[in-house]
């Protein structure tokens, strides 16, 4: 039976999201191609129909997952300074330590980017710019590209926060750690914070 464009497009879709979610929880490293396969609820021979290699499916998932987040997260915050604090907060919230499958691939996999392919980091690089331009765009609305670096700083703070307070045993700490996070994050934005709360 041959099916049309669409459902071949939405079979690769679903193989994407499910990779995404799994690299999350197991690392990339640690999925193989049969378990990326049946969490998709399709057989390994499926697999080759899509993708030419794992590789190829690591950058596709990994963009997926950035696209994602941006349209999920930072699009959804408000303009200017008010949701440069919404994105911290959801970003630094308990909620997103404790669901890196549902979070950000930044935190959950950096590392293993960083050992990947050419057109994997590629692919990476490519997916986190779109986020930061979010970012730059709400911290330098006259002048998004001046902020870039400065955004992708405190992108990077983020993550690396949200990783140590994911592997602290000591529950107070790892909450302890967040909030500070938090503090440090808007006070490198120079963003007042009384009154905006977490964006979920």
């Amino acid at each position: 039976m041959r099916y049309g464009k669409e459902h071949k497009r939405a079979t690769r879709q679903r193989i994407i999201e499910a990779a995404g979610r799994r690299f999350k929880r197991d690392g990339i490293d640690a999925s193989g191609i049969s378990t990326l396969m049946s969490d998709a609820g399709l057989t390994n021979g499926a697999f080759y129909t899509h993708f030419a290699s794992k590789d190829e499916l690591v950058a596709t998932a990994v963009a997926d997952q950035l696209r994602a987040q941006n349209a999920d997260i930072v699009e959804q915050a408000a303009p200017g300074r008010a949701g440069l604090e919404q994105i911290v907060r959801w970003y630094l919230s308990t909620q997103h330590r404790e669901s890196p499958v549902d979070g950000c691939p930044s935190a959950a996999l950096l590392d293993e980017i960083g050992r990947c392919t050419v057109p994997t980091r590629q692919a990476y690089t490519d997916g986190v710019l779109i986020v930061i331009d979010g970012i730059a765009a709400r911290l330098a609305p006259a002048d998004p590209l001046s902020a870039r670096t400065k955004s992708l700083t405190v992108y990077a703070m983020m993550a690396g926060t949200l990783q140590l307070s994911r592997a602290l045993a000591d529950p107070r700490l790892a909450d302890e750690l967040l909030e500070q996070g938090i503090h440090n994050t808007l006070a490198l934005l120079d963003v007042e914070h009384e009154h905006v709360g977490v964006s979920n």
